[in-house]
């Protein structure tokens, strides 16, 4: 058996704040931590958002990508029950409440929400449900009424809207084309993409048709208008310098300002991003190598390294978009299919993934870190946080402390609010959050989907526990363990045996 990794130590193992904070003493890192949270403090306070009315308090609902719609792209039970517990979570911003695709092509998996005939009505009573859940569970007070947005997105080259691979690239990557299968047909042409502004702004009439307070236009994790951020070998007008890659996504947003001008605007963006990285020869992640020779290649929001940060053109892309009308930027970094370490970091990954290179506190602080920077340089933008949930135990200490210190205006909670979405309620309740369902970053709700699976916390939601997917989870998961050379560890060190249940 292979031993545990001595340079990473469980954030779940340190028992208190000065635990963490010696911690991070040990690694190098900054990252300010409160030794207890006030329910009237930093978190509890309201927020004013330019053209929207004031956010009642500092917790956001960050938007994930759901795999338990009906095949034509309509909510269903699981949907309704995803998207209740969000508005139960008492958070003062519900961002996007999940993935929209535009367009049927562009759904990054066969069970994902879909603009459609029927989406005015669907995402109404969607968003109804949600209001309504958040009454039952916070109180009618208007004042204390979320602010709810709607994530517009086109999947391009991690698109998969019948099950199978389809991608439709913005350029051609010399790594991550063999793993989606792309190839020169796959790139998107001007034309395509000028008819995909089209699309947006129709989704974005639909959005505001349906009460929503505003779209979130997609910027990150790999997806389209990420991909094209990087496009610097893209011929044309949409690639090459930083005004050439940024042409499409100013364009869906004057379309989109131009075709529902009620709406406010936001984009969830990956402020930096990596070369992709695979296991190594421990099963840690290191970065993917090339043809010998080969430059790495371009990263948005990075040094040319393939794996360091420098925000030049970050900060330049902020500018841009607060002057085509963006208020709200969602900070995240990198993309779960290529980097996840840095995206969402974890101590145990997928079972498709890698262990983590480093202690995945690095990862946590260096996303801060960027946050930070693009909150303090933009004071005209109002910046949510992302990369919370491995904190566990610590992430209200550390999101009051973060939001006090103006390293971000909102804490946002991703993969936390599918075991515990009563975390932010509790928090500004006084409550300490319920030890039994805060997210260990399992990976499983990343795992499930990955395998056609429906969306969910199925080691802590007993809901998802009780559903026949869990069987099936738990023998894929064995046949990975079976797979591997000794066939009896995960990737992560741990041994094998039953799915991990609540401590």
């Amino acid at each position: 058996m292979k031993p545990r990794r001595p340079d990473i130590v469980q954030v779940r193992k340190l028992e208190d704040p000065a635990a963490l904070r010696r911690r991070l003493t040990e690694l190098g890192l900054v990252l300010p931590t409160d030794d207890s949270v006030d329910p009237a403090g930093p978190l509890a306070d309201r927020l004013a958002v330019g053209s929207l009315r004031d956010l009642p308090n500092r917790w956001a609902i960050l938007p994930m990508e759901g795999w338990d719609a009906s095949a034509h792209g309509r909510p269903t039970d699981l949907v309704r029950r995803r998207w209740a517990r969000f508005g139960e979570s008492g958070a003062g911003l519900i961002w996007g409440g999940e993935a929209v695709a535009v367009v049927h092509s562009g759904r990054a998996n066969p069970n994902q929400l879909c603009i459609g005939a029927d989406s005015e009505r669907d995402l109404g009573e969607l968003r109804s449900h949600l209001i309504r859940a958040h009454a039952d569970a916070n109180g009618t007070d208007p004042g204390n009424q979320p602010v709810v947005g709607l994530q517009l997105t086109h999947s391009g080259r991690w698109a998969r809207p019948d099950g199978q691979p389809r991608p439709r690239t913005a350029w051609t990557h010399p790594l991550l084309d063999d793993r989606c299968g792309a190839g020169e047909s796959a790139v998107l042409s001007d034309a395509e993409l000028e008819d995909l502004v089209a699309a947006f702004a129709a989704a974005a009439r639909v959005a505001a048709a349906a009460g929503f307070d505003f779209v979130d236009v997609k910027q990150c994790h790999g997806y389209l208008g990420h991909e094209l951020l990087s496009a610097v070998d893209r011929p044309g007008p949409y690639g090459g310098d930083l005004a050439g890659r940024t042409r499409w996504i100013t364009t869906v947003l004057d379309a989109v300002r131009s075709e529902a001008p009620g709406l406010a605007l936001a984009s969830r963006v990956s402020l930096y991003d990596m070369v992709p990285f695979v296991a190594g020869p421990d099963g840690s992640g290191v970065p993917q190598q090339g043809d010998p020779g080969s430059s790495v290649p371009f990263c948005f929001g990075g040094d040319g390294t393939g794996t360091g940060v420098d925000l030049t053109e970050t900060h330049q892309l902020m500018d841009i978009l607060a002057a085509h009308g963006v208020e709200l930027i969602c900070a995240t970094a990198g993309s779960p299919y290529y980097v996840p370490h840095a995206q969402r970091p974890a101590f145990f990954p997928p079972s498709d993934g890698y262990r983590p290179p480093e202690d995945p506190l690095v990862e946590v602080v260096r996303m801060a870190s960027a946050t930070r920077s693009v909150t303090e340089m933009h004071p005209d933008l109002v910046v949510v946080g992302s990369g919370l949930t491995y904190l566990q135990e610590h992430l209200p200490n550390v999101a009051q402390a973060l939001v006090r210190e103006g390293w971000m205006h909102s804490a946002g909670i991703g993969r936390m609010a599918l075991s515990h979405p009563s975390l932010p309620a509790d928090t500004l309740a006084g409550r300490a959050p319920e030890r039994r369902l805060i997210c260990r970053t399992f990976s499983d709700c990343t795992t499930a989907p990955r395998n056609g699976l429906v969306s969910g916390c199925y080691p802590l939601d007993g809901f998802y526990r009780q559903r026949p997917e869990r069987i099936t989870l738990a023998a894929l998961k064995r046949e990975v363990r079976a797979a591997r050379p000794d066939g009896s560890e995960s990737p992560d060190g741990e041994p094998a045996g039953q799915d991990r249940q609540a401590p």
